[in-house]
This record gives C-alpha cells, sequence and structure tokens, in this order.
C-alpha cells in the first residue's frame, strides 16, 4: 500500500429488516420466493484512500453511516461486498467504554484492552502509569466501571486508545462527552499524535474538524457525497443540514425607496449562496459613526453592519443574522434579530429591506475577518434557511499594536499588581 493507510474499495453493509419476529422465521423457513424482509444499505458503494499520517473527519447526520464505516475500517464488522485494506496498528474508541468489562475495574479493564490489542500483561504493566495519568480518574481506577460516569469511561477509554502507540488512531464522538478541561487536553495530544499518525476523527463539532483535520469525508444516507477540503465541504454540510441547497444568485431588480438611502456594496458574484431562494440577500456593507462605508475599523469603533434583503414570498417574523470569522474559519461570534429579541415586520414580495446592526467593535486581534450573513424563518432551534452566504463581507481590524500571543480577543486593559 505503500503510502497509503486505509484503502476502502466499492464497501456496501447490507441489512434485513422484518417488521415483527414471526417474519424472520417464516423468511427462514419458507419455501417460496416470497420476502419477508425488507433491505436497507448502511453503506452503499463507499470508494476512499487515506494517506498515512493525515488526518480525516467524517461527517454526517445522525444515522448517516459514519459508525458503521468505523466499525467495518476495524475488523468489528465484515462488510456486505467490498474490501477494506488498512496498513498499521488501530486503536479505537467506537463507543463509549466499547471493550469493557462493566465487572471489571478500571485497572482489569486496562489489561483486558492490551490483551485484545496484543500486548502482554509485562507490556502493559510498563504504559500503568501514564494511562492513569492521564485520565486521571483517581481511586475510581479501582472500582468497577460500572460505576463510572460517561465521562470517566471516555477519559479511561481515550487514555487506553492513545497509549498503545497506535499507527491510526480513530475517535468517535467520544470527545462530545467530559468536561471541557479533558476535551481541551485530549485536543492537545491529538495535535501532537498528528505529526506522525493517521487519524479518522468523527464529529459534529466541524470547528474541531476544520482546526484539525486535512480533509473531510461526507457520508449521508450510506453514501459519501463530499470528500476534499474541511473548510469547503464543511460549508456544504452546514447548508444541507440547515435544510437548503446551493443555488445561484438572481438578481431583484424591484426596490424599496427607502432601504437604498445608503450605498450598499451588492453581493460578489463568487461567493457562495446558500437557501430556497424564498429571500435573497441583495448586498451588505459596514459603516462608521457617521454613515460613511468602511472597510477598516478599530477597537471601540461604532460600526453598522447593514444588510439588504429581498423577498419573493412573503415571511412572517423573519430571522437576520450573520456569522464573524477569522481568517482560519473559527467562529468569533454571531448575532441575529431572534436573539436580539425584535419582533420582525411581515414582508412583501420583490421589495428591498436593510436591516441595521450597530455594535462597538471588540478588542480584536489586528487581522483580516469575514462577515457571513442569512435569513431565515422560525426560531433559534428549528428554522428554515432561506439565504447564507458565506463571507460576502471582508473586514480588517487594524489596532495600533501588535498583539502575538493565541486567541480571538485582545487583553488590553490588564491592571496587574504582585505582593
Amino acid at each position: 500500500m505503500n503510502d497509503l493507510a486505509i484503502i476502502a474499495n466499492k464497501i456496501s453493509k447490507k441489512y434485513r429488516l422484518y417488521n415483527n419476529p414471526t417474519d424472520r422465521l417464516k423468511d427462514a423457513f419458507s419455501f417460496t420466493k416470497t420476502k419477508y424482509a425488507k433491505e436497507f444499505y448502511a453503506l452503499n458503494d463507499i470508494n476512499f484512500k487515506i494517506n498515512k499520517g493525515e488526518s480525516v473527519g467524517i461527517i454526517g447526520k445522525n444515522g448517516s453511516g459514519k459508525s458503521t464505516l468505523l466499525k467495518i475500517i476495524t475488523g468489528v464488522l465484515n462488510p456486505t461486498s467490498g474490501d477494506i485494506k488498512v496498513d498499521g496498528h488501530i486503536s479505537a474508541i467506537l463507543e463509549l467504554g466499547a471493550g469493557f468489562n462493566p465487572e471489571y475495574t478500571g485497572l482489569q479493564n486496562i489489561f483486558l484492552s492490551g490483551t485484545i490489542m496484543g500486548y502482554s500483561k509485562e507490556q502493559m504493566e510498563q504504559k500503568i502509569p501514564e494511562i492513569i495519568d492521564f485520565a486521571d480518574i483517581g481511586d475510581f481506577i479501582y472500582q468497577p466501571v460500572k460505576n463510572y460516569s460517561s465521562g470517566m469511561y471516555v477519559r479511561l477509554a481515550f487514555s487506553v486508545a492513545i497509549s498503545v502507540d497506535p499507527e491510526i488512531l480513530i475517535v468517535d464522538e467520544a470527545l462530545s462527552v467530559g468536561d471541557i478541561r479533558f476535551q481541551q487536553k485530549c485536543l492537545r495530544k491529538i495535535e501532537e499524535l498528528k505529526k506522525d499518525k493517521t487519524i479518522l476523527f468523527v464529529s459534529h463539532d466541524l470547528l474541531q474538524l476544520n482546526k484539525f483535520c486535512d480533509r473531510l469525508i461526507w457520508v449521508n444516507e450510506g453514501k459519501i457525497v463530499g470528500d476534499g477540503d474541511p473548510e469547503e465541504i464543511s460549508k456544504q454540510y452546514q447548508a444541507y443540514m440547515a435544510g437548503s441547497a446551493l443555488s445561484e444568485y438572481t438578481e431583484i431588480v424591484e426596490e424599496n425607496d427607502d432601504a437604498t438611502d445608503l450605498e450598499i456594496d451588492p453581493i460578489n458574484n463568487s461567493v457562495q449562496v446558500f437557501g430556497d431562494n424564498k429571500a435573497m440577500i441583495k448586498g451588505i456593507s459596514m459603516f462608521n459613526s457617521e454613515q460613511k462605508k468602511i472597510y477598516q475599523a478599530k477597537t471601540g469603533d461604532k460600526i453598522t453592519i447593514s444588510i439588504q434583503v429581498s423577498y419573493q414570498e412573503i415571511l412572517e417574523n423573519p430571522i437576520i443574522g450573520f456569522t464573524i470569522k477569522d481568517r482560519v474559519g473559527n467562529i468569533v461570534t454571531q448575532t441575529n434579530t431572534f436573539i436580539l429579541k425584535q419582533n420582525m415586520r411581515n414582508t412583501s414580495i420583490n421589495k428591498i429591506y436593510r436591516y441595521d446592526f450597530k455594535f462597538i467593535v471588540p478588542p480584536l486581534k489586528r487581522g483580516a475577518y469575514t462577515v457571513s450573513p442569512a435569513v431565515a424563518s422560525g426560531n433559534q432551534i428549528e428554522h428554515t434557511q432561506h439565504c447564507w452566504i458565506h463571507d460576502a463581507l471582508i473586514i480588517k481590524v487594524d489596532d495600533q499594536q501588535e498583539y502575538d500571543l493565541e486567541g480571538f480577543m485582545v487583553l488590553d486593559d490588564v491592571s496587574f499588581d504582585t505582593k
């Protein structure tokens, strides 16, 4: 396989589903061609290659086939058709506490896991201090794991998985459990392992995946529908999960006079526009306190972000908002009219409305930021995305001094004392 760690060739996994248990018996003893089962493909013709040393994120809605795919890669399941080739020792956390005997103590389960992975008792004894130290669950290491909280489970499972020096590490949603300090600890370890390991990382946290992964594979309804650059694939996935599809931007001529008193920049034709076209974002600009259009601001400046929207259908109480991201796609902040508890008026068809968001620029680090406006209807939890434009406006924050530390914000007003 040379430089390839994993090759999936036409992988399919088919299950037979029955409406009731008696249908299973009828199917087993039937001498006719009557079919009592319904065929369900958890995976259907999956093909991909993963290079050694590559960090790959796998995304998809619940039930899309992600976990089934990982179980086939690790050998827990066999595919119905196709073949999988793996070059390297795998360590995986597929399910919370998978492989642990609930009656055994944490310490006993460490040895059990080591035996399953092919390590001798003597080899595992050498790893015990490192595993216990990383898990940091105290005396619970001597208690049966059936008494563990979900956070303790994942602490021990992750500690064992990384201690065996795997060539391929697979983590399936495990880091969504536990306290934030341990999550950060695990992510730092994954960052360290990225230097010479192959990592498969399943998560619904796109920010995590965009940061740690070289590539994203999007699985939907058992098929791969996207494979490539993390930022690009995550944009497509976000739009899909919002109930929308990629659409072309369409010009609307009619205008509402009271919404055009400011000269707002039209949307650039090169940007991606997602939505069902019930609303169209016509333009977006940033203005200073004197209503002068600007593209650069400083901490403390009073600014207005103005968004022009035209509607193709009447929407009751629409939601208008935007996201500000840094240059690598991390979300800095978001806001919208629902969160701001604004009672929006019903819209009219084919007229342009202007929505102004006024705020003071927070102490952001010097650099370029993007603004992604959106229009939806519903509420914060359940809503339909009508128009969503990634990176529609680029703005610059220009502080007077450089800030060489990590993070989004500048702590420029810090008092310090020593005693």
